[in-house]
């Protein structure tokens, strides 16, 4: 009885590594298509994959896409950071990977891209606004503090 106990603990664990394997095997799969396929393609390629509106931006400006690519990848090669003024640039396969320091209005954001960024625009994950914290009123803000000494 106590043998039979001991098979059944171990076909559960080598269950479990099987679930990991699958996990680690489990590919980055773009509208049908493996991320490294994506990556050989060129900016109007990819455009056949995103979403309309990011489509659209991206056949309409694809030579400033390209351009900030290979400078991206002057950068990396350098050993330099990436940081950019262009919130509007829509992010595509080949900069999987890249962390990009986004200007924000005051200072660079840094931005890791992943996989599910692809077709969004770099603009959206540095936010420009701030949550306000307001302090506590101060002397003669209130009429209740009005009547307090200074």
């Amino acid at each position: 009885m106590f043998v039979q106990e001991e098979q059944v603990v171990g076909n559960k664990m080598a269950h479990k590594k099987k679930e990991k394997e699958k996990v680690k095997r489990r590919e980055q799969i773009y509208r049908g298509r493996p991320i490294e396929e994506l990556k050989t393609l060129d900016a109007r390629e990819i455009a056949k994959f995103l979403p309309s509106r990011s489509r659209r931006t991206v056949l309409r400006t694809f030579d400033s896409i390209e351009k900030f690519i290979k400078r991206c990848d002057r950068k990396v090669a350098k050993g330099k950071k990436i940081r950019t003024h262009l919130r509007d640039i829509v992010i595509v396969p080949k900069l999987v990977g890249l962390t990009i320091g986004v200007h924000n209005g005051k200072n660079f954001q840094e931005v890791l891209i992943t996989f599910e960024m692809i077709g969004h625009r770099l603009g959206e994950f540095a936010p420009t606004r701030t949550r306000v914290n307001h302090g506590s009123a101060g002397i003669g803000a209130t009429k209740s503090s009005r009547a307090m000494k200074k």
